[in-house]
């Protein structure tokens, strides 16, 4: 069993650890980084749905009434995701939700954070789509829409759009590095000033330090690159400070299974777990309609035919993220792509079996997918943590997670009223037929879990401070979106990153009074 002493131990490196991993090593301190999913540079991405490449890399994670899809490698998240960049609505950290009252901490508000979404839409950095950049699936949102009396807009995304070939395959990383995943930003600048990044290594618990000086030892086994449920080298890291970054399915897991370690962990670590109030629906174009009805056409004579063609999400409607109506009655519908083969995840109602599931197979090209990001109840928990890891894998990037979600009757009607507009625009004239994924399969599915370990003032209801430091335990932050309060009725991406970069300040304080010879205020890295 081989040991070493650190600073500050960084666990995950998506957005709430490549963040604070630069920050720290730029500012002085030795940072190591321990990162459960392999590391993979833009060559080594493969652009298919073969297995042994996608699934190298990405997670589907079923729970009891909830499927998480997550990233599993160097540069977490941001490496598989659809770049999608867009800040809260003010009223979200308003929210109260059934609790009522305030979820978010008193110091965080829309303008509070502004200084921060700053500072990350410059590092990595965000662009800011017109419409020549929106993709056919996008354009036709955008068109139905327009005909139904609503507004739709170009979503600001992390891609470089003179690099990218429109050749929608981000869930499979991307190979012309056109998308501005960490790989090209916070984490190398992390490692020019020091940071040591370990692929492979999956930490199994946390306790205190018997070395004088550190406060907290990790365990961590070392994966086999060919089949992660097989481990070979064993070993334990101490360091002054940690700062834990997980995800949401995995930080509220290893922190019950090191609560014995540890003397105990707040009640509301693996509570209040969200799935960003996510609910996809599936729309079949007319095509006949599109181009009568929108006056949509395309080169080869289609109007539509197209969903494949683009950017996985390139356009939105913002229409009801009224801050003045109800609770539970917000949200945004996007635009957004899915491959073939997430379509096991779920079913489309009325339409998924027998000579109607060819039928509607064979239309794949004419679909929209949409998503509809709620204002969901953070209704979700977790049981009783595996023995390893965040979940038990049944097969190569597939997990049983031990997280329940049983909606909320709160939940369902923000999910039916976003059912309701798309019908109501989509529709319209027989242009689409829309059929919302049912959970009848793997429940609700998502792509942004939250809240599973979160920040508040509240300690009977968060598990954190608003300083993102698990509460009785100085020197363990947490800072990825386990620590988002509610769903946002957005991608969380851009708001885990602000509150990232928010949190960096007091991680480093409580590395200088560790001991640690770190100032805070070293320049954004550049991509």
């Amino acid at each position: 069993m081989s040991a070493w002493t650190t600073d500050v131990l960084v666990i995950g490196s998506g957005f709430g650890g490549a963040i604070p991993a630069y920050h720290l090593a730029a500012g002085g301190a030795r940072v190591t980084v321990l990162e459960r999913g392999p590391r993979l540079a833009a060559a080594d991405f493969s652009h298919s749905l073969r297995l042994g490449t996608y699934n190298r890399i990405v997670d589907v994670i079923k729970g009891d009434g909830i499927s998480v899809i997550a990233g599993n490698c160097v540069g977490g998240g941001s490496v598989v995701y659809f770049a999608a960049s867009l800040r809260a609505p003010a009223f979200v950290f308003e929210r109260r939700g059934s609790l009522r009252r305030r979820l978010w901490p008193a110091a965080l508000t829309r303008a509070a954070l502004d200084p921060w979404y700053e500072r990350v839409e410059e590092a990595l950095p965000v662009t800011r789509l017109d419409w020549p950049d929106v993709s056919y699936a996008g354009g036709v949102l955008a068109a139905a829409c327009a005909r139904a009396g609503r507004t739709c807009n170009p979503v600001p995304v992390a891609v470089d759009t003179a690099r990218c070939t429109d050749c929608n395959w981000m869930l499979s990383g991307c190979r012309f590095d056109a998308k501005r995943s960490l790989l090209l930003n916070y984490l190398p600048a992390a490692e020019a000033h020091g940071a040591e990044v370990l692929p492979l290594h999956e930490v199994q618990t946390l306790a205190p330090s018997p070395l004088p000086g550190h406060r907290y030892a990790a365990t961590f086994a070392v994966l086999d690159p060919a089949d992660y449920s097989c481990t070979g080298e064993v070993g334990t890291i101490h360091a002054k400070v940690v700062v834990l970054a997980a995800g949401a399915v995995g930080t509220p897991v290893l922190l019950q299974r090191s609560a014995p370690l540890l003397g105990g962990v707040p009640a509301a670590v693996g509570r209040y777990f969200s799935g960003n109030g996510d609910r996809v629906s599936t729309a079949v174009v007319d095509e006949q309609k599109a181009a009568s009805l929108l006056g949509l056409s395309r080169p080869g004579g289609a109007a539509y035919a197209a969903l494949p063609v683009g950017k996985p999400i390139t356009a939105a409607s913002f229409d009801h993220l009224d801050p003045t109506a109800p609770e539970f009655s917000r949200f945004t519908v996007q635009q957004i792509y899915f491959p073939p083969v997430t379509n096991v995840l779920a079913q489309a109602a009325d339409g998924w079996f027998g000579v109607a599931k060819r039928r509607m197979r064979h239309e794949w090209t004419s679909w929209l997918t949409l998503l509809a990001m709620t204002e969901d109840d953070n209704e979700g928990s977790f049981g009783l943590p595996p023995l390893t890891g965040g979940f038990t894998r049944v097969a190569p990037g597939i997990g049983l997670g031990s997280m329940s979600f049983a909606a909320t009757a709160r939940t369902r009607a923000g999910w039916a009223a976003a059912d309701a507009e798309l019908r109501a625009v989509l529709q319209k004239d027989g242009l689409a037929e829309v059929r919302p994924w049912t959970e009848a399969v793997a429940g609700a599915v998502t792509a942004h879990p939250l809240g599973s370990c979160r920040i508040g003032d509240d300690p009977a209801t968060s598990a954190l401070t608003d300083q993102h430091e698990l509460r009785g335990h100085p020197g363990l932050f947490v800072t990825d979106g386990a620590a988002v309060p509610t769903s946002l009725t957005v991608n969380p991406s851009l708001t885990i990153a602000a509150l990232a970069e928010r949190a960096v300040p007091a991680v480093v304080d409580r590395a200088a009074r560790a001991g640690v010879a770190v100032t805070y205020g070293a320049p954004l890295p550049t991509g």
